[in-house]
């Protein structure tokens, strides 16, 4: 009797021990989801415990046009520096081209123009006007700014290019679709302007995304566009159509941050400015 009690305790631990082993099997699953949110857990509390940007309700003086002036622009990641006394002047109505490696620095001088940081050391000037002394809406105002990471809200292709000016009416959101040769692939999707992009975009390519962002800032009408490697899914023909278009458009200063650029698009430049250890240098 007591030998058939220890076989039978035997076969109850190892039914029990089989039985634990599927949702060990399912618990480890988890285990990238759960590095995942502690990635994004970690960033989240690294923007909410930055320091707060200070910028004054009221302009007490508005730019007076849309140049930009950087001058012995400081910036640094926490305690790396890596703009070391950066000075720029781009002239308004003109097309501009930052160029430069990865690293060097190029995408954080965007970043400083559009008012996404401010500058430790130096200054930035929007039409002779220190951009720190503007409310972030009249920086916002001024300048429309595409990243290589562009998000598209999971909304109708229409809805997301009218995000750039809310009231715009179906016409000008079209308009503003053509200037960057999106109108053509638009109408050849399923339902045309009314198709729904999915969460992020992701009913669409790479470079499909990254025109619509562009047309939802050519939708904001804004003085100062900054495509920050905008274009770097897109193929040659509609990198240049885009810029060609934007070549159009009475006063507006374009400035396009690129790793190189081809020599198809070369001429579109007013000017290059290549970015070589942390220095600029115009480049004929």
């Amino acid at each position: 009797e007591i030998s058939e009690c220890l076989v039978g305790s035997e076969m109850c631990i190892r039914d029990r021990s089989f039985g634990v082993m599927q949702p060990l099997i399912t618990a480890f699953s988890y285990t990238d989801d759960i590095a995942q949110v502690t990635t994004i857990v970690g960033e989240v509390a690294e923007v909410l415990s930055g320091e707060d940007m200070q910028r004054p309700e009221c302009a007490e003086k508005l730019p007076a046009d849309n140049a930009i002036q950087l001058k012995d622009v400081r910036f640094a990641y926490h305690d790396k520096e890596v703009l070391h006394g950066i000075d720029l002047h781009i002239a308004p109505g003109t097309v501009n081209a930052l160029v430069g490696p990865s690293g060097s620095g190029k995408s954080t001088i965007a970043r400083l123009i559009a008012s996404l940081w401010d500058v430790k050391d130096g200054s930035i000037e929007l039409g002779g006007v220190d951009i720190r002394t503007l409310p972030l809406a009249e920086c916002t105002k001024c300048i429309a700014y595409v990243s290589q990471d562009n998000y598209l809200f999971d909304l109708s292709v229409m809805d997301n290019i009218r995000m750039g000016r809310k009231g715009a009416t179906d016409a000008e959101v079209i308009d503003a679709a053509k200037k960057c040769g999106c109108h053509e692939f638009i109408m050849g999707l399923e339902n045309g302007y009314q198709t729904v992009c999915g969460a992020s975009g992701g009913h669409l390519s790479g470079g499909e995304r990254q025109r619509i962002s562009i047309a939802r800032a050519i939708m904001k009408d804004a003085p100062v566009i900054i495509l920050d490697e905008a274009t770097a899914n897109m193929d040659k023909g509609s990198s240049q159509k885009i810029l060609s278009q934007l070549l159009w458009t009475d006063g507006l200063t374009v400035i396009s941050i690129e790793h190189k650029v081809s020599p198809e698009i070369l001429p579109l430049y007013d000017t290059i400015l290549e970015l070589k250890d942390t220095h600029l240098e115009e480049r004929a």
